[in-house]
């Protein structure tokens, strides 16, 4: 009998996330329920704090069990593709994400990261606080870095629903977490991530 062809690995996609709260958490969760649907094998990592411990404990910062993913190591070389979770800061990436992209400089001269698609997801306190602004001035850091931005387009029927508050846009999934930061991912923010991460895997399942 012929031999058995090989088994084609699983492709590999990093979920890079800040979140100091819990509703990028939250997200990522789904977002890997996504990618994970279609084979993708995913990861959520953390990026490092920036602040001093003093200071998150009187905000109130909630700590999550995730690895940190060093941008000055060859770790991020081995995923396939990317997928960021940002909590807006006046309409931008946080300080912490920025240390993050800022510790890439090595990896930028090599070309590391050349080629390998990216993706957003975001949170912001309010409903025009800077979602869609948020993702676009991430994508200043992929093309940089010749990385392949792919948005979510208007693939979910949530996108076009206005029936209620959500945060999705056709940049990537999204949540408004309220000023104070009461209201949690809805079921509806939460079904787009999951569609985000199934979509973006789809993508990267299609990369030779």
């Amino acid at each position: 009998p012929p031999p058995n062809p090989p088994r084609k690995m699983a492709k590999k996609v990093f979920i890079i996330i800040y979140s100091m709260y819990g509703h990028i958490y939250k997200m990522a969760q789904s977002v890997r329920q996504g990618l994970e649907n279609v084979g993708i094998e995913a990861t959520i990592y953390k990026v490092a704090e920036t602040l001093p411990q003093e200071v998150l404990d009187k905000m109130h910062a909630a700590s999550f069990d995730l690895p940190v993913l060093n941008p000055r190591e060859d770790e991020i070389t081995t995923a396939d593709g990317f997928i960021f979770g940002i909590p807006t800061r006046y309409g931008m990436l946080p300080a912490q994400q920025k240390s993050f992209w800022d510790g890439l400089g090595g990896h930028w001269m090599k070309g590391s990261l050349v080629g390998k698609p990216a993706a957003v997801f975001t949170s912001t306190g309010t409903q025009h606080g800077g979602l869609e602004t948020t993702a676009l001035t991430t994508v200043t850091q992929f093309t940089h870095h010749g990385m392949p931005f792919i948005p979510l387009g208007y693939t979910h029927a949530v996108l076009h629903d206005n029936t209620e508050i959500h945060g999705a846009s056709p940049y990537g999934a999204g949540t408004v977490a309220g000023g104070d930061g009461s209201r949690q991912p809805s079921e509806k923010e939460l079904a787009v991530c999951v569609h985000q991460g199934e979509s973006f895997g789809k993508f990267i399942n299609r990369l030779q």
